[in-house]
């Protein structure tokens, strides 16, 4: 198995920012919950853009959970919050972790 990165960037809808993180747990639950979930970093670019950075402990399992995520909780606020035409997903394994 080959740990990887998932790396997804997007932007807020309007009117949504104020409690975007505070809402976030949902998703930080649901993907504890996951199989192959190691650890997520959620982060704010100077440009408005979120980067959601979540380490699994391989590829598959990242797909697994991607395509589970929207239909167990898309109805939540923190998902809700988010601009689906702006979100990016890509993955890259892990070359150096400490």
């Amino acid at each position: 198995m080959t740990e990887t990165l998932e790396i997804v960037t997007f932007r807020l809808r309007p009117g949504t920012e104020a409690g975007f993180v505070a809402n976030n747990g949902i998703v930080t639950d649901w993907l504890a919950r996951q199989p192959g979930f190691l650890a997520r970093h959620l982060g704010k670019r100077e440009d408005g853009t979120w980067v959601d950075v979540v380490r699994w402990q391989s590829l598959d399992q990242a797909q697994a959970a991607a395509d589970r995520i929207m239909a167990e909780i898309g109805d939540s606020e923190a998902m809700q919050a988010i601009e689906p035409a702006t979100v990016a997903m890509s993955h890259a394994e892990v070359a150096l972790s400490r």
